[in-house]
């Protein structure tokens, strides 16, 4: 069965907010080091010690929200938000910006998914992955196929 969605374009300002939720996510890691420095108020009592680790911590979220909306700007990407069409299979998922012109995905390109309340998210990358909205299905069944593929490529639980 080949599970054949409507057209869809990704907006921009929900792939930028979706990125960086991803990598606030990923990498965790970051929150425990601006603690870590804030702690060095009970070494030396100053309060520019906050005030350095929340800059920091600021600093290091806008980076991250430059580069994703760099990404939306970018004319190599300017395919990405294109509207399009997806074909879904048990072998890969094709996104049609045509009849003529698309590009295969392969299921061992996606690390993970994610069942959202409205929204399929398979992710590639940290910056890179199909957010495929439960709406762009033509039924429930389409969607119920695809949540069996992803359960079967063990990419959900």
């Amino acid at each position: 069965m080949i599970v054949k969605t409507k057209k869809y374009q990704l907006p921009t300002g929900t792939y930028i907010k979706m990125a960086l939720v991803n990598v606030l996510k990923e990498q965790w890691w970051v929150i425990p080091i601006a603690l870590a420095i804030m702690c060095g108020y009970f070494w030396i009592p100053s309060i520019w010690w906050i005030i350095a680790a929340l800059i920091a911590y600021g600093l290091y979220v806008l980076f991250w929200a430059i580069q994703f909306t760099g990404v939306t700007q970018m004319e190599q990407n300017k395919v990405i938000f294109d509207k399009m069409a997806y074909e879904i299979d048990s072998r890969q998922i094709l996104m049609k910006i045509n009849s003529k012109q698309g590009m295969p995905v392969q299921w061992n390109m996606i690390k993970n998914a994610e069942v959202r309340k409205d929204a399929f998210v398979l992710y590639m990358s940290k910056a890179q992955f199909i957010h495929l909205p439960f709406r762009i299905f033509n039924s429930d069944n389409e969607r119920k196929f695809m949540e069996t593929i992803l359960k079967r490529k063990e990419l959900i639980k």
